[in-house]
Protein backbone atom coordinates (compact mmCIF):
# COMPACT_ATOMS: atom_id res chain seq x y z
CA UNK A 1 0.00 0.00 0.00
CA UNK A 2 2.01 3.08 -1.11
CA UNK A 3 0.66 6.42 -2.14
CA UNK A 4 3.24 6.83 -5.56
CA UNK A 5 4.16 10.51 -5.03
CA UNK A 6 7.06 12.16 -5.76
CA UNK A 7 9.77 13.63 -3.06
CA UNK A 8 8.38 16.97 -3.47
CA UNK A 9 4.92 16.02 -2.16
CA UNK A 10 6.26 13.84 0.50
CA UNK A 11 8.02 17.36 1.49
CA UNK A 12 5.00 19.37 1.61
CA UNK A 13 3.32 16.98 3.85
CA UNK A 14 5.99 16.30 6.35
CA UNK A 15 6.21 20.20 6.56
CA UNK A 16 2.45 20.31 7.17
CA UNK A 17 3.35 17.78 9.97
CA UNK A 18 5.73 19.57 11.61
CA UNK A 19 3.46 22.74 11.21
CA UNK A 20 0.95 20.28 12.94
CA UNK A 21 2.50 19.33 15.79
CA UNK A 22 4.48 21.91 16.91
CA UNK A 23 1.46 24.30 17.10
CA UNK A 24 -0.51 21.87 19.05
CA UNK A 25 2.06 20.65 21.24
CA UNK A 26 2.74 24.45 22.11
CA UNK A 27 -1.03 25.24 22.65
CA UNK A 28 -0.89 22.38 25.26
CA UNK A 29 2.54 23.36 26.85
CA UNK A 30 0.93 26.82 27.29
CA UNK A 31 -2.73 25.72 28.32
CA UNK A 32 -1.71 23.19 30.32
CA UNK A 33 -2.40 22.69 34.52
CA UNK A 34 -0.20 23.83 37.15
CA UNK A 35 0.54 20.30 39.49
CA UNK A 36 -2.22 20.76 41.58
CA UNK A 37 -4.78 22.52 39.75
CA UNK A 38 -7.27 19.75 39.34
CA UNK A 39 -10.30 22.01 38.10
CA UNK A 40 -8.36 22.99 35.07
CA UNK A 41 -6.66 19.74 34.31
CA UNK A 42 -10.67 18.20 34.59
CA UNK A 43 -12.58 20.82 33.26
CA UNK A 44 -10.18 23.51 31.62
CA UNK A 45 -12.15 26.18 34.84
CA UNK A 46 -14.96 25.74 32.47
CA UNK A 47 -14.22 29.09 30.75
CA UNK A 48 -14.17 28.39 27.21
CA UNK A 49 -17.12 29.87 25.41
CA UNK A 50 -20.03 27.59 23.90
CA UNK A 51 -19.37 28.12 20.70
CA UNK A 52 -15.22 26.93 21.31
CA UNK A 53 -16.66 24.29 23.78
CA UNK A 54 -19.03 23.25 21.04
CA UNK A 55 -16.49 22.88 18.41
CA UNK A 56 -14.07 20.60 21.26
CA UNK A 57 -17.19 18.81 21.79
CA UNK A 58 -17.42 18.15 18.17
CA UNK A 59 -13.88 17.47 17.56
CA UNK A 60 -13.72 14.66 20.29
CA UNK A 61 -17.23 13.36 18.57
CA UNK A 62 -15.61 13.06 15.18
CA UNK A 63 -13.04 10.26 15.10
CA UNK A 64 -10.59 8.76 12.43
CA UNK A 65 -12.91 6.29 12.38
CA UNK A 66 -15.57 8.60 11.15
CA UNK A 67 -13.10 10.85 9.31
CA UNK A 68 -11.53 7.46 7.08
CA UNK A 69 -13.81 4.31 7.57
CA UNK A 70 -17.17 5.72 6.87
CA UNK A 71 -15.79 7.83 3.79
CA UNK A 72 -14.68 3.82 2.65
CA UNK A 73 -17.96 2.37 3.03
CA UNK A 74 -20.07 4.83 1.81
CA UNK A 75 -17.15 4.86 -1.12
CA UNK A 76 -17.63 0.90 -1.63
CA UNK A 77 -20.98 0.19 -0.09
CA UNK A 78 -23.09 3.39 -1.07
CA UNK A 79 -26.23 3.17 1.03
CA UNK A 80 -25.14 1.13 3.98
CA UNK A 81 -22.38 3.92 4.62
CA UNK A 82 -25.02 6.90 3.79
CA UNK A 83 -27.21 5.11 7.01
CA UNK A 84 -23.52 4.72 9.12
CA UNK A 85 -23.16 8.48 8.76
CA UNK A 86 -26.72 9.50 9.40
CA UNK A 87 -26.68 7.66 12.63
CA UNK A 88 -23.42 8.95 13.75
CA UNK A 89 -24.69 12.45 13.50
CA UNK A 90 -28.38 11.23 15.11
CA UNK A 91 -26.57 9.89 18.54
CA UNK A 92 -25.23 13.29 19.08
CA UNK A 93 -28.30 14.33 18.54
CA UNK A 94 -29.95 12.26 21.09
CA UNK A 95 -27.25 13.49 23.80
CA UNK A 96 -28.26 17.05 23.05
CA UNK A 97 -31.87 16.53 23.92
CA UNK A 98 -31.75 13.59 26.36
CA UNK A 99 -28.76 13.75 28.28
CA UNK A 100 -26.33 17.15 27.87
CA UNK A 101 -27.99 19.04 30.44
CA UNK A 102 -28.70 16.71 33.21
CA UNK A 103 -25.15 15.50 33.00
CA UNK A 104 -24.02 18.38 33.03
CA UNK A 105 -25.47 19.80 36.14
CA UNK A 106 -24.75 16.22 37.78
CA UNK A 107 -21.25 15.52 36.87
CA UNK A 108 -18.49 17.37 38.16
CA UNK A 109 -15.22 15.57 36.41
CA UNK A 110 -15.90 12.52 35.27
CA UNK A 111 -19.00 9.79 34.22
CA UNK A 112 -18.56 8.29 38.21
CA UNK A 113 -19.25 11.64 39.57
CA UNK A 114 -22.36 11.15 38.00
CA UNK A 115 -23.26 7.72 38.50
CA UNK A 116 -22.44 7.97 42.56
CA UNK A 117 -24.12 11.14 43.29
CA UNK A 118 -26.85 8.73 44.58
CA UNK A 119 -25.06 6.18 45.18
CA UNK A 120 -21.58 6.86 46.57
CA UNK A 121 -19.26 4.49 47.54
CA UNK A 122 -16.20 2.59 46.14
CA UNK A 123 -17.90 -0.09 43.78
CA UNK A 124 -19.45 2.48 41.88
CA UNK A 125 -15.98 4.36 41.57
CA UNK A 126 -14.47 1.04 40.50
CA UNK A 127 -17.24 -0.16 38.00
CA UNK A 128 -17.05 3.55 36.94
CA UNK A 129 -13.52 3.32 36.10
CA UNK A 130 -13.35 -0.54 34.53
CA UNK A 131 -16.57 0.34 31.64
CA UNK A 132 -14.60 3.70 31.04
CA UNK A 133 -11.23 1.71 30.56
CA UNK A 134 -13.44 -0.81 28.54
CA UNK A 135 -15.05 1.57 26.50
CA UNK A 136 -11.82 3.54 25.86
CA UNK A 137 -9.00 1.13 25.08
CA UNK A 138 -10.80 -0.86 22.18
CA UNK A 139 -11.23 2.86 20.31
CA UNK A 140 -7.42 4.29 21.54
CA UNK A 141 -5.98 0.45 20.33
CA UNK A 142 -7.88 0.75 16.37
CA UNK A 143 -6.48 4.47 16.35
CA UNK A 144 -3.14 3.63 16.79
CA UNK A 145 -2.85 0.77 14.40
CA UNK A 146 -4.64 2.48 11.63
CA UNK A 147 -2.32 5.63 11.99
CA UNK A 148 0.82 3.59 11.47
CA UNK A 149 -1.10 1.85 8.43
CA UNK A 150 -2.33 5.69 6.90
CA UNK A 151 1.18 7.49 7.59
CA UNK A 152 2.85 5.05 5.35
CA UNK A 153 0.55 5.46 2.56
CA UNK A 154 0.35 9.04 3.35
CA UNK A 155 4.55 9.22 3.74
CA UNK A 156 4.99 6.15 1.31
CA UNK A 157 7.32 4.51 3.38
CA UNK A 158 8.70 1.20 2.34
CA UNK A 159 10.89 0.13 5.11
CA UNK A 160 10.63 -2.84 7.31
CA UNK A 161 9.49 -1.64 11.06
CA UNK A 162 7.89 1.75 9.81
CA UNK A 163 4.61 0.95 10.70
CA UNK A 164 5.71 0.45 14.33
CA UNK A 165 7.53 3.49 14.50
CA UNK A 166 4.37 5.66 13.26
CA UNK A 167 2.50 3.95 15.87
CA UNK A 168 4.95 4.95 18.75
CA UNK A 169 5.55 8.24 17.31
CA UNK A 170 1.52 8.95 16.95
CA UNK A 171 1.22 7.30 20.90
CA UNK A 172 3.86 9.70 22.05
CA UNK A 173 2.57 12.62 20.89
CA UNK A 174 -0.87 11.17 22.26
CA UNK A 175 0.58 10.72 26.20
CA UNK A 176 2.11 14.40 25.54
CA UNK A 177 -0.84 15.93 24.64
CA UNK A 178 -3.31 14.49 27.42
CA UNK A 179 -0.47 14.73 30.04
CA UNK A 180 0.85 18.27 29.43
CA UNK A 181 -2.67 20.01 27.99
CA UNK A 182 -5.15 18.76 30.40
CA UNK A 183 -9.00 19.63 29.39
CA UNK A 184 -8.26 23.09 28.07
CA UNK A 185 -5.27 21.85 26.28
CA UNK A 186 -7.17 19.05 24.37
CA UNK A 187 -9.84 21.35 24.18
CA UNK A 188 -7.90 23.66 21.86
CA UNK A 189 -6.15 20.46 20.05
CA UNK A 190 -10.13 19.56 18.99
CA UNK A 191 -11.11 23.33 17.85
CA UNK A 192 -7.96 23.21 15.50
CA UNK A 193 -9.08 19.83 14.78
CA UNK A 194 -12.26 20.39 13.66
CA UNK A 195 -11.80 23.83 12.09
CA UNK A 196 -9.23 22.22 9.49
CA UNK A 197 -11.53 19.29 9.19
CA UNK A 198 -14.65 21.11 8.11
CA UNK A 199 -12.45 23.60 5.97
CA UNK A 200 -10.36 20.84 3.85
CA UNK A 201 -13.83 18.46 3.65
CA UNK A 202 -15.91 21.62 2.29
CA UNK A 203 -13.03 22.30 -0.33
CA UNK A 204 -13.18 18.29 -1.37
CA UNK A 205 -16.48 18.46 -1.80
CA UNK A 206 -17.20 21.81 -3.69
CA UNK A 207 -14.73 20.13 -5.80
CA UNK A 208 -16.54 16.86 -6.08
CA UNK A 209 -19.78 18.73 -7.07
CA UNK A 210 -18.11 20.81 -9.44
CA UNK A 211 -16.85 18.36 -11.49
CA UNK A 212 -20.24 16.92 -11.79
CA UNK A 213 -21.80 20.38 -13.16
CA UNK A 214 -23.69 20.59 -9.32
CA UNK A 215 -25.60 17.67 -10.15
CA UNK A 216 -26.07 14.77 -7.27
CA UNK A 217 -28.18 12.54 -9.54
CA UNK A 218 -24.91 12.81 -11.65
CA UNK A 219 -22.69 12.54 -9.05
CA UNK A 220 -24.71 9.59 -7.58
CA UNK A 221 -24.92 7.70 -11.11
CA UNK A 222 -21.42 7.90 -11.62
CA UNK A 223 -21.07 6.29 -8.02
CA UNK A 224 -22.82 3.30 -8.91
CA UNK A 225 -20.73 3.14 -12.20
CA UNK A 226 -17.50 3.63 -10.40
CA UNK A 227 -18.74 1.03 -7.36
CA UNK A 228 -19.18 -2.02 -10.26
CA UNK A 229 -22.20 -2.53 -8.47
CA UNK A 230 -24.74 -0.36 -10.40
CA UNK A 231 -28.20 0.22 -9.17
CA UNK A 232 -27.37 -2.22 -6.02
CA UNK A 233 -25.06 0.99 -4.64
CA UNK A 234 -28.02 2.37 -3.51
CA UNK A 235 -29.48 -0.73 -1.80
CA UNK A 236 -29.02 -1.71 1.37
CA UNK A 237 -26.92 -5.17 1.23
CA UNK A 238 -23.11 -4.32 -0.20
CA UNK A 239 -21.94 -4.29 2.89
CA UNK A 240 -23.46 -7.11 5.01
CA UNK A 241 -25.65 -8.89 2.43
CA UNK A 242 -29.07 -9.13 1.88
CA UNK A 243 -29.82 -12.35 3.80
CA UNK A 244 -32.18 -11.89 6.68
CA UNK A 245 -29.64 -12.39 9.51
CA UNK A 246 -27.52 -9.57 7.54
CA UNK A 247 -30.80 -7.41 7.25
CA UNK A 248 -31.12 -7.78 11.45
CA UNK A 249 -27.04 -6.98 11.65
CA UNK A 250 -27.84 -3.78 9.85
CA UNK A 251 -30.81 -3.13 12.05
CA UNK A 252 -28.33 -3.58 14.84
CA UNK A 253 -25.36 -1.75 14.02
CA UNK A 254 -27.52 1.43 12.96
CA UNK A 255 -29.25 1.02 16.69
CA UNK A 256 -25.94 0.87 18.24
CA UNK A 257 -24.43 3.44 16.97
CA UNK A 258 -27.37 5.95 17.89
CA UNK A 259 -27.37 4.67 21.40
CA UNK A 260 -23.54 4.36 21.83
CA UNK A 261 -21.27 6.97 20.08
CA UNK A 262 -22.93 9.90 21.70
CA UNK A 263 -22.12 7.87 25.28
CA UNK A 264 -18.76 7.05 25.01
CA UNK A 265 -16.42 8.35 28.41
CA UNK A 266 -14.69 10.83 25.85
CA UNK A 267 -17.79 12.44 24.57
CA UNK A 268 -20.11 12.91 27.49
CA UNK A 269 -16.17 14.17 29.21
CA UNK A 270 -16.42 17.01 27.64
CA UNK A 271 -20.00 17.97 28.88
CA UNK A 272 -18.57 18.56 32.34
CA UNK A 273 -16.22 21.36 30.78
CA UNK A 274 -19.76 24.20 30.13
CA UNK A 275 -20.48 26.67 32.99
CA UNK A 276 -23.84 25.76 33.35
CA UNK A 277 -26.52 24.66 31.88
CA UNK A 278 -27.57 27.34 29.19
CA UNK A 279 -23.76 27.03 28.16
CA UNK A 280 -23.95 23.74 27.70
CA UNK A 281 -27.23 23.35 25.52
CA UNK A 282 -25.59 26.33 23.08
CA UNK A 283 -22.43 24.36 23.39
CA UNK A 284 -24.16 21.08 22.00
CA UNK A 285 -26.01 23.34 19.53
CA UNK A 286 -22.82 24.34 17.67
CA UNK A 287 -21.15 20.66 18.39
CA UNK A 288 -24.52 19.52 16.48
CA UNK A 289 -24.05 21.73 13.79
CA UNK A 290 -20.60 21.37 12.83
CA UNK A 291 -21.39 17.35 13.00
CA UNK A 292 -24.38 16.87 11.04
CA UNK A 293 -22.39 19.26 8.49
CA UNK A 294 -19.58 17.01 8.27
CA UNK A 295 -21.45 14.13 7.66
CA UNK A 296 -23.14 15.49 4.83
CA UNK A 297 -19.67 16.44 3.54
CA UNK A 298 -18.76 12.78 4.39
CA UNK A 299 -21.57 11.27 2.18
CA UNK A 300 -20.23 13.63 -0.61
CA UNK A 301 -16.87 12.39 -0.44
CA UNK A 302 -17.75 8.83 -0.20
CA UNK A 303 -19.72 9.35 -3.28
CA UNK A 304 -17.24 11.29 -5.08
CA UNK A 305 -14.36 8.75 -3.87
CA UNK A 306 -16.77 5.93 -6.05
CA UNK A 307 -17.10 7.92 -9.00
CA UNK A 308 -13.89 9.36 -9.45
CA UNK A 309 -11.26 6.58 -8.21
CA UNK A 310 -13.57 3.33 -8.02
CA UNK A 311 -13.71 0.44 -5.90
CA UNK A 312 -10.86 -1.16 -7.95
CA UNK A 313 -8.52 0.72 -7.25
CA UNK A 314 -9.69 1.95 -3.71
CA UNK A 315 -9.49 -1.92 -2.67
CA UNK A 316 -6.02 -2.49 -4.38
CA UNK A 317 -4.97 0.27 -1.74
CA UNK A 318 -6.82 -0.68 1.32
CA UNK A 319 -9.67 -3.79 1.61
CA UNK A 320 -11.29 -1.85 3.45
CA UNK A 321 -11.42 2.10 1.89
CA UNK A 322 -9.43 3.85 4.41
CA UNK A 323 -7.41 5.33 2.14
CA UNK A 324 -10.64 6.40 0.10
CA UNK A 325 -10.40 10.12 0.89
CA UNK A 326 -6.69 10.57 0.23
CA UNK A 327 -7.35 8.86 -3.30
CA UNK A 328 -9.89 11.35 -4.01
CA UNK A 329 -7.95 14.28 -3.09
CA UNK A 330 -5.04 12.98 -5.58
CA UNK A 331 -7.71 12.40 -8.25
CA UNK A 332 -9.41 16.12 -7.93
CA UNK A 333 -6.16 17.31 -7.73
CA UNK A 334 -4.60 15.76 -10.83
CA UNK A 335 -4.81 18.96 -13.54
CA UNK A 336 -1.82 20.05 -12.44
CA UNK A 337 1.33 19.00 -10.20
CA UNK A 338 0.90 21.92 -7.67
CA UNK A 339 -2.87 21.60 -7.53
CA UNK A 340 -2.81 17.99 -6.45
CA UNK A 341 0.49 18.55 -4.32
CA UNK A 342 -1.11 20.96 -2.52
CA UNK A 343 -4.49 18.94 -2.17
CA UNK A 344 -3.23 15.73 -1.37
CA UNK A 345 -1.25 17.97 1.65
CA UNK A 346 -4.20 19.47 2.55
CA UNK A 347 -5.95 16.11 3.10
CA UNK A 348 -3.19 14.59 4.51
CA UNK A 349 -2.60 17.15 7.39
CA UNK A 350 -6.58 17.21 8.05
CA UNK A 351 -6.16 13.11 8.53
CA UNK A 352 -3.02 13.43 11.06
CA UNK A 353 -5.07 15.95 12.78
CA UNK A 354 -7.87 13.82 13.35
CA UNK A 355 -5.52 11.07 14.41
CA UNK A 356 -3.58 12.64 16.81
CA UNK A 357 -6.53 14.23 18.66
CA UNK A 358 -9.00 11.74 18.86
CA UNK A 359 -6.35 9.51 20.63
CA UNK A 360 -5.29 12.28 23.01
CA UNK A 361 -9.01 12.64 23.72
CA UNK A 362 -9.85 9.31 24.82
CA UNK A 363 -6.27 8.66 26.77
CA UNK A 364 -7.86 11.54 28.86
CA UNK A 365 -10.85 10.19 29.39
CA UNK A 366 -9.44 7.36 30.45
CA UNK A 367 -7.04 8.36 32.80
CA UNK A 368 -8.81 11.16 34.43
CA UNK A 369 -11.51 8.06 35.58
CA UNK A 370 -8.64 6.13 36.39
CA UNK A 371 -7.28 9.06 38.37
CA UNK A 372 -10.33 10.34 40.13
CA UNK A 373 -12.85 7.65 40.48
CA UNK A 374 -10.56 4.55 40.99
CA UNK A 375 -7.55 6.30 42.85
CA UNK A 376 -9.13 9.49 44.54
CA UNK A 377 -12.37 8.10 45.76
CA UNK A 378 -12.00 4.29 45.31
CA UNK A 379 -8.82 4.10 46.99
CA UNK A 380 -8.29 7.06 49.05
CA UNK A 381 -12.07 7.87 49.83
CA UNK A 382 -12.03 11.20 48.52
CA UNK A 383 -9.41 12.03 50.96
CA UNK A 384 -7.03 12.55 48.26
CA UNK A 385 -4.53 15.71 48.26
CA UNK A 386 -5.09 17.70 44.29
CA UNK A 387 -1.40 17.30 44.03
CA UNK A 388 -1.12 13.69 44.34
CA UNK A 389 -4.08 13.29 42.17
CA UNK A 390 -2.68 15.67 39.37
CA UNK A 391 0.91 13.29 39.78
CA UNK A 392 -1.61 10.28 39.62
CA UNK A 393 -3.45 11.54 36.45
CA UNK A 394 -0.05 12.58 34.83
CA UNK A 395 1.47 8.60 35.31
CA UNK A 396 -2.23 7.32 34.32
CA UNK A 397 -1.82 8.71 31.04
CA UNK A 398 1.35 7.42 30.46
CA UNK A 399 0.16 4.29 31.65
CA UNK A 400 -2.86 4.36 29.29
CA UNK A 401 -1.19 5.51 26.63
CA UNK A 402 2.03 3.25 26.63
CA UNK A 403 -0.77 0.03 27.11
CA UNK A 404 -2.65 1.11 23.58
CA UNK A 405 0.42 1.65 22.07
CA UNK A 406 2.28 -2.34 22.78
CA UNK A 407 -1.29 -3.55 21.96
CA UNK A 408 -1.51 -1.38 18.94
CA UNK A 409 1.91 -2.77 17.74
CA UNK A 410 1.10 -6.25 18.27
CA UNK A 411 -1.84 -6.52 16.44
CA UNK A 412 -0.83 -3.88 14.16
CA UNK A 413 -1.51 -6.73 10.90
CA UNK A 414 -5.18 -7.89 12.34
CA UNK A 415 -7.98 -6.25 11.36
CA UNK A 416 -8.84 -4.93 13.98
CA UNK A 417 -11.86 -2.54 12.87
CA UNK A 418 -14.59 -5.10 15.51
CA UNK A 419 -12.89 -3.18 18.84
CA UNK A 420 -14.62 0.02 17.15
CA UNK A 421 -18.13 -2.03 17.25
CA UNK A 422 -16.85 -3.44 20.78
CA UNK A 423 -16.63 0.33 22.26
CA UNK A 424 -19.35 1.45 20.74
CA UNK A 425 -21.26 -1.77 22.08
CA UNK A 426 -20.01 -1.22 25.54
CA UNK A 427 -21.44 2.59 24.98
CA UNK A 428 -24.80 1.26 24.16
CA UNK A 429 -25.21 -1.81 26.32
CA UNK A 430 -23.17 -0.82 29.90
CA UNK A 431 -22.84 3.54 30.11
CA UNK A 432 -26.42 4.32 28.18
CA UNK A 433 -28.31 1.93 30.37
CA UNK A 434 -26.54 3.62 33.69
CA UNK A 435 -26.88 7.22 32.68
CA UNK A 436 -30.35 6.68 31.43
CA UNK A 437 -31.47 4.88 35.16
CA UNK A 438 -28.99 7.31 37.16
CA UNK A 439 -30.62 10.64 35.94
CA UNK A 440 -34.26 9.40 35.38
CA UNK A 441 -35.22 6.79 37.43
CA UNK A 442 -36.25 7.49 41.46
CA UNK A 443 -36.14 3.63 41.80
CA UNK A 444 -32.14 2.65 40.63
CA UNK A 445 -30.25 1.35 43.38
CA UNK A 446 -26.92 0.56 43.26
CA UNK A 447 -27.17 -2.96 42.68
CA UNK A 448 -29.13 -2.31 40.10
CA UNK A 449 -26.00 0.41 38.67
CA UNK A 450 -23.64 -2.33 39.48
CA UNK A 451 -25.31 -5.69 37.45
CA UNK A 452 -26.44 -2.53 34.49
CA UNK A 453 -22.55 -2.14 34.01
CA UNK A 454 -20.76 -5.56 34.20
CA UNK A 455 -23.63 -7.11 33.31
CA UNK A 456 -24.26 -4.93 29.88
CA UNK A 457 -20.52 -4.56 29.01
CA UNK A 458 -20.13 -8.27 29.54
CA UNK A 459 -22.48 -9.27 27.03
CA UNK A 460 -21.44 -7.22 24.59
CA UNK A 461 -17.70 -8.83 24.93
CA UNK A 462 -18.95 -12.65 24.56
CA UNK A 463 -21.51 -12.11 22.09
CA UNK A 464 -18.83 -10.35 20.25
CA UNK A 465 -15.89 -13.23 20.96
CA UNK A 466 -18.02 -15.24 19.33
CA UNK A 467 -19.58 -13.12 16.90
CA UNK A 468 -18.71 -13.19 12.67
CA UNK A 469 -16.66 -10.36 13.39
CA UNK A 470 -13.91 -12.59 15.32
CA UNK A 471 -14.19 -16.10 13.75
CA UNK A 472 -15.60 -17.70 10.32
CA UNK A 473 -15.29 -14.99 7.64
CA UNK A 474 -12.84 -14.00 5.53
CA UNK A 475 -13.01 -10.12 7.09
CA UNK A 476 -12.81 -11.72 10.58
CA UNK A 477 -10.22 -11.68 12.96
CA UNK A 478 -9.68 -15.19 12.54
CA UNK A 479 -10.91 -15.77 9.45
CA UNK A 480 -9.06 -19.13 9.18
CA UNK A 481 -10.62 -20.47 12.32
CA UNK A 482 -14.63 -20.68 12.84
CA UNK A 483 -15.86 -20.65 16.36
CA UNK A 484 -18.90 -18.41 16.19
CA UNK A 485 -22.29 -19.13 17.28
CA UNK A 486 -23.75 -15.60 17.46
CA UNK A 487 -24.88 -14.91 14.06
CA UNK A 488 -24.35 -11.25 13.79
CA UNK A 489 -21.10 -8.91 14.13
CA UNK A 490 -22.84 -6.16 16.18
CA UNK A 491 -24.54 -7.40 19.40
CA UNK A 492 -26.34 -3.92 20.33
CA UNK A 493 -30.16 -5.78 19.22
CA UNK A 494 -29.12 -8.18 22.53
CA UNK A 495 -26.84 -6.05 24.36
CA UNK A 496 -28.76 -3.44 25.06
CA UNK A 497 -32.00 -4.83 26.19
CA UNK A 498 -29.72 -7.21 28.10
CA UNK A 499 -28.18 -3.56 30.28
CA UNK A 500 -31.25 -1.91 30.16
CA UNK A 501 -33.29 -5.45 32.13
CA UNK A 502 -29.94 -5.95 34.25
CA UNK A 503 -30.46 -2.72 35.78
CA UNK A 504 -34.19 -2.85 36.50
CA UNK A 505 -33.89 -6.38 37.66
CA UNK A 506 -31.13 -5.43 40.13
CA UNK A 507 -33.13 -2.85 41.20
CA UNK A 508 -36.09 -4.83 41.78
CA UNK A 509 -34.81 -6.92 43.65
CA UNK A 510 -32.19 -5.12 45.78
CA UNK A 511 -35.49 -2.76 47.18
CA UNK A 512 -36.85 -5.90 47.90
CA UNK A 513 -34.22 -7.63 50.08
CA UNK A 514 -32.96 -3.80 51.62
CA UNK A 515 -36.13 -1.78 51.75
CA UNK A 516 -34.11 0.89 53.89
CA UNK A 517 -31.34 1.51 50.65
CA UNK A 518 -34.38 2.40 48.12
CA UNK A 519 -35.71 4.68 50.47
CA UNK A 520 -32.09 6.63 51.07
CA UNK A 521 -31.70 6.30 47.59
CA UNK A 522 -35.28 8.42 46.73
CA UNK A 523 -34.04 11.17 49.30
CA UNK A 524 -30.88 11.82 47.64
CA UNK A 525 -32.69 11.48 44.56
CA UNK A 526 -35.02 14.14 45.00
CA UNK A 527 -32.18 15.92 47.01
CA UNK A 528 -30.16 16.20 43.95
CA UNK A 529 -32.74 16.92 41.71
CA UNK A 530 -33.81 20.15 43.52
CA UNK A 531 -30.45 20.74 42.71
CA UNK A 532 -30.37 20.25 39.28
CA UNK A 533 -33.42 22.11 38.59
CA UNK A 534 -32.48 24.82 40.52
CA UNK A 535 -29.03 24.99 38.43
CA UNK A 536 -31.43 24.58 35.67
CA UNK A 537 -33.23 27.56 36.52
Amino acid sequence: MNSDFGSETQTTVLLIFTVLVTVTLLLCVMAGPDRDDLANFYTGYRRLTPFKNGLAIAGDYISAATVLSTTGIIALAGYDGFVLATSTGLSLVLLMFLLAEPLRNAGQYTMGDVLARNMPGPAVRIAAAVITLAASLPFLVVQLSGAGSLLIFILDIPLDGAKTACIVIVGTLMIVYAGLGGMRGTALVQIIKIVLLLAVSVFVAVLVLNRFDWSTDALLQAAQRGSGAGSAYLEQGLQLGRSTSAQLDFISLQFTVVLGVGCLPHVTMRLYSAKDAPAVRRSMSWAVGAVTTFCLLVIIMGAGAAALVGSRLITRADPHGKTSVLMLSRALGQETSVSETLLYSAVAGMVFITLLSSVAGMTLAAASSLAHDLYAHAIRRGRAHPRTEMTVAGWTVAAVGTTAIVLAVLVQNWNVAVLTTLAVCIGASAVAPALTYSLFWRGFTRTGLLATLYGGAACALVLMIFSKAVSGTPDAVFPDTDFHWFPLQSTGLISVPVGYLAGWLGSRLDRRRRPAVGWESRQRYEESEARLLAAAD
